[in-house]
């Protein structure tokens, strides 16, 4: 668009990948433009491989027409030198990332590109970032963090002499871009600065940018959709909710909604109605830290404040059953019971192995049932009395105990456990998983409570003759039962021997979870297995048992979590269209449905962003891996950026102010996103697996490449391999859906919003006379095409160059793709005399143990049977052959750990380039108040003897290769090249094969 303003005009049109999280960056991303001001600079990942290409840098004319890439084939940011000859630009991309003074692998270096020779030299090195680089005159201009704070360098490529610009020691220089001519403007403190780089004058810019700040606007907003809890009234006649950080109820059928809380500023929690009906109990960080407090049901009076002085993450409210108690848990393994008369708070008891959010009130609120973790991963239930202040340990740690819940008569105590042993076998080789294992038990609390579930005999009941003492007996009067207290049962229990009293209920053992008891039933979820990369066979479903008829009934057909009235007559299920209100009984009929389209929040952004920020910045005190926070002063640091909230209008401001603060703890995984986003609906494109190219004297389009597919996996589907599609290599592509395709239209602005059907018009000359037209169903992404492509061609040239010796599988990250890859690719190639991993560009994930378990596998013998001469291996399914692994800089997280723990194993050794560095772990913390998230490295790495590894430096290789930017173009892969050549060393030294079958014994003698 013209400087001065004007309507944009659109200049390519192939899909950007995304959106994304903010750490991934922007596709089709402008870096600057071409000397001659008739092109522009950008950055696409539109033809991507995924491992040895991650993004390049391509321009486009003004004009229009398809994009040219760079030669490079794998680009960071990019600069052009005056004499358009030359390009700085840096291999990698890791713009966006939040981590500040990184030095893993990962780290940008600067190169200068020679587009005649096609090789390359590295400038201005250290062993931090170099980034953003501008070339202006004969220096190159750049970012680098190398003393600890972003600032702006200058380096002379013919010299490799650096001298530093600007000396910031507490902010960093974001986001330099140059005038080419002897200026920089650039991002410090929230503001714009503009330097001078021949006379070093330096001077803050003051920019008033009038605008609507829509985003900004305080509003009243739908929350119905984004629920963080659900709960029901004591008897089911209303519904309490938490959305948008607000406490909100809603009538079943009649009635109004309310907003109990309504505040921007807080992040209200956990709520939940007392047994009495009159209050609602929650926490809220309304105070600046989690405390629990209290408000009258109706939202009348004011709320009150319970517990002080707590600065943890709080969470699992549950009121005793006769209203005179909470109990509640904080983040680190504490479980705590409030007495609501004076406001005491006593520690229960406090989990040393985790997070403690499994417990459960007795019927008379007496007792505390809870399990605690155990060293073997197990756990045990536990019993706290209230009266006395004392927990007894019930069970040991050979079966794990969980989910306790009361009979509400208090004769019985239920609970779930693993105890089932009857695993399911791999069909790939000879190994088992458990599944289907948890059953369900009852604990008899006295000894003198009679069996749950006594044998069953159909018997002739007998009127018996009344005897003297019958009649005497009779006429005695009948032995008064211990009064229930408030109505509330009185609960006893027998410790001695408790769990060796322990019934299983009659019920099928399976992937059962969630149990609660109510007077003559119990509910549960039964699921199916869990797999990796697919649905179960079977939805979560809400099941209740008959305790009388010993009867196992189908509640709801799916449910995504539950509620139970405090009375135990209904439930509120989640199911796949909506929340449903049922009565517990087997056989329930006409569910009523509950709306939450009722469910509003008043909204004042500015308040919401602040209690965001904080929320984050506690979230980070409390879950972060290590106590003392790097060595940060973390209060400081969170007053340092608080000024920049003024700044704010919209949540992605809010997000890069929280990532600039966590990034400063200098660690990997410490990530910000989501939010309102407000992203508009991206227009959809029809892609044929296949790449264009413009044969500018016949001034038509012809068809470059077709990727091969591998037509019988949906994610590998090539359209134009497809049967009865009629287009090969080279074709001209005359017309899209019947609409002439010329020189100057781009294909895939013709290819837009076509996502059914598109019919080709194709041609093997430039002309229409003799075409033919063919239609196929189009993709929407080629970049798994793209990605087999890889894979094919580098197992083509492994067998080349190994003549079938060695075999190869790459592993795009440690999840599911990469389970389903190496499942793919390595049992097929199981008797090679060498396998090479490539886990180069590994995203990480958590499946590395099971990898290196395969590969670990040891040949312990063989087996010949009559009918064949080559033998079975013991273990069923072993490689045994040579290995060695290729790694490179974006190798990441459990892509980290692979290679550590490979060569730790003596598996092989390591060839390519030192890998990211990040290995401390992250979990779930909970949403945040507007439906964000925020990731906390959580568990970090260690070696056998405790010490700390990899993280911030990355796993160097035994073999360090670089892929020369020459060599990728011609097609060579260095790296690949180097692993085939080190197994084919292996195997002459120490040929791997399977022994030949021996002579037969002969055992006459």
């Amino acid at each position: 668009m013209p400087a001065e303003g004007g309507v944009p005009r659109q200049l390519t049109f192939y899909p950007a990948f995304g959106p994304g999280a903010p750490r991934h960056g922007y596709d089709h991303q402008v870096m600057g433009w071409t000397p001659d001001g008739k092109s522009i600079l950008f950055r696409s990942t539109r033809e991507a491989d995924g491992v040895i290409s991650r993004g390049a840098l391509y321009t486009v004319s003004l004009e229009g027409g398809l994009p040219e890439k760079l030669p490079m084939i794998e680009s960071g940011a990019g600069d052009f030198a005056p004499d358009g000859k030359h390009l700085v630009y840096s291999p990698l991309f890791r713009d966006f990332r939040h981590w500040k003074r990184y030095e893993g692998g990962w780290a940008q270096d600067l190169y200068i590109f020679d587009r005649a020779t096609r090789t390359q030299k590295r400038i201005a090195y250290s062993r931090r970032t170099e980034r953003d680089p501008m070339w202006i005159g004969d220096t190159v201009c750049f970012a680098s963090d190398r003393d600890g704070t972003l600032n702006l360098y200058a380096a002379n490529p013919a010299t490799d002499q650096v001298k530093q610009l600007t000396f910031q020691k507490t902010w960093d220089v974001r986001w330099p871009s140059t005038d080419h001519q002897d200026r920089i403007v650039y991002e410090l403190n929230g503001e714009l600065h503009l330097l001078n780089v021949k006379t070093g004058q330096d001077q803050a810019l003051s920019i008033t940018v009038p605008t609507d700040a829509a985003a900004a606007r305080p509003s009243r907003i739908a929350v119905g959709r984004n629920l963080e809890s659900f709960a029901l009234s004591p008897k089911g006649e209303r519904a309490l909710f938490v959305a948008r950080g607000d406490v909100l109820t809603a009538p079943i059928e009649k009635g109004a909604v309310r907003n109990l809380t309504n505040s921007s500023s807080a992040h209200d929690k956990h709520a939940r109605w007392s047994p009495d009906g009159r209050t609602i109990a929650f926490i809220s960080d309304r105070s600046g830290e989690d405390q629990v407090h209290v408000m009258n049901q109706d939202g009348s009076g004011e709320v009150r404040q319970l517990t002080q002085g707590f600065a943890v993450m709080l969470t699992g409210l549950q009121w005793s059953p006769d209203g005179k108690h909470l109990a509640f848990s904080d983040k680190n393994g504490k479980l705590y019971a409030l007495t609501l008369a004076d406001r005491k708070v006593v520690e229960v008891a406090d989990d040393a192995f985790g997070s403690l959010n499994d417990y459960a009130w007795a019927p008379d609120g007496q007792w505390i049932a809870y399990t605690l973790g155990n060293a073997n991963g197990n756990r045990s239930l536990h019993l706290w009395n209230a009266l006395e202040g004392k927990s007894t340990r019930v069970t040991d740690d050979l079966f794990t105990a969980q989910n306790p819940a009361w009979d509400p008569e208090g004769k019985y105590l239920y609970l779930l456990s693993r105890r089932d042993y009857a695993p399911q076998i791999s069909n790939l080789e000879f190994d088992f998983a458990g599944a289907r294992n948890t059953g369900i038990f009852a604990l008899p609390l006295q000894k003198s409570t009679p069996h749950p579930f006594p044998p069953e005999s159909d018997e002739v009941t007998e009127t018996p003759e009344p005897s003297k003492a019958d009649v005497k007996a009779e006429n005695k009067p009948e032995a008064k039962a211990e009064p229930p207290r408030n109505g509330l049962p009185v609960v006893r229990i027998d410790l001695e021997g408790l769990a060796q009293r322990a019934v299983r209920v009659p019920v099928a053992a399976d992937n059962l979870m969630g149990l609660n008891a109510v007077k003559g039933h119990l509910l549960y979820a039964r699921t199916g297995s869990f797999y990796y990369g697919r649905d179960g066979e079977r939805q979560p479903s809400l099941m209740i048992f008959d305790l009388k008829k010993r009867k196992e009934t189908e509640f709801s057909a799916t449910t995504r979590g539950w509620a139970l009235s405090g009375d135990g007559s209904k439930v509120l299920v989640g199911t796949q269209g909506g929340l449903q209100l049922l009565e517990v009984r087997p056989g329930a009929k006409d569910p009523k449905t509950v709306s939450t389209q009722g469910l509003y929040a008043d909204r004042v952004p500015a308040q919401e962003w602040t209690q965001i920020y904080d929320e984050v910045w506690r979230r980070y005190r409390d879950f972060f891996y290590v106590k003392n926070m790097h060595g940060y002063d973390w209060k400081a640091l969170r007053e340092q950026y608080r000024p920049w909230l003024k700044h704010v209008t919209h949540r992605s401001d809010l997000t890069y102010v929280l990532t600039e603060l966590i990034a400063e703890l200098n660690v990997g995984h410490a990530y910000v996103e989501g939010g309102d986003q407000f992203l508009p609906e991206r227009p959809r494109v029809g892609l044929p697996g296949a790449r264009f190219e413009l044969d500018a004297r016949a001034g038509r389009y012809r068809i470059a490449r077709i990727y091969p597919g591998h037509n019988e996996e949906p994610k590998y589907r090539s359209p134009l391999t497809e049967p009865g599609i009629d287009v090969k290599e080279g074709d001209y592509l005359l017309a899209i859906d019947g609409q002439e395709l010329k020189a100057t239209d781009n294909p895939y602005e013709r290819l837009r919003h076509k996502t059914f059907t598109v019919r080709f018009t194709v041609n093997g000359k430039p002309t229409m006379e003799g075409a033919r037209t063919v239609t196929f169903r189009p993709l929407t992404s080629e970049e798994d095409l793209r990605y087999l492509d890889f894979v094919l061609a580098s197992k083509a040239k492994v067998d080349a160059l190994s003549g079938g010796r060695v075999g190869y599988l790459h592993v795009p990250d440690m999840g599911a793709p990469g389970l389903y890859e190496f499942i793919k690719w390595y049992y097929p190639q199981i008797r090679k005399e060498a396998l090479l991993i490539d886990v180069r560009a590994n995203g990480g994930g958590n499946i590395s143990p099971m990898i290196l378990g395969r590969l670990g596998k040891k040949l312990l013998g063989t087996r010949f049977g009559h009918a064949s001469e080559f033998p079975t291996t013991y273990p069923s399914v072993v490689f045994h052959g040579h290995l060695a692994a290729l790694i490179s800089e974006t190798s990441a997280s459990d892509g980290d750990i692979f290679p550590y723990h490979f060569r730790f194993a003596g598996l092989g050794p390591l060839i390519g380039k030192r890998t990211w560095g990040g290995v401390v772990g992250i979990s779930g913390t909970g949403p945040l108040l507007d439906g964000g998230s925020v990731s906390v490295p959580q568990s970090g790495t260690n070696s056998p003897s405790g010490d700390w590894i990899i993280e911030g430096e990355g796993v160097s290789p035994d073999i360090e290769v670089t892929n020369e930017p020459a060599d990728l173009l011609k097609g060579r892969d260095a790296q690949l090249e180097r692993g085939v050549q080190e197994l084919l060393k292996k195997i002459q030294a120490d040929p791997k094969a399977l022994p030949k079958r021996p002579k037969d014994p002969v055992k006459t003698k």
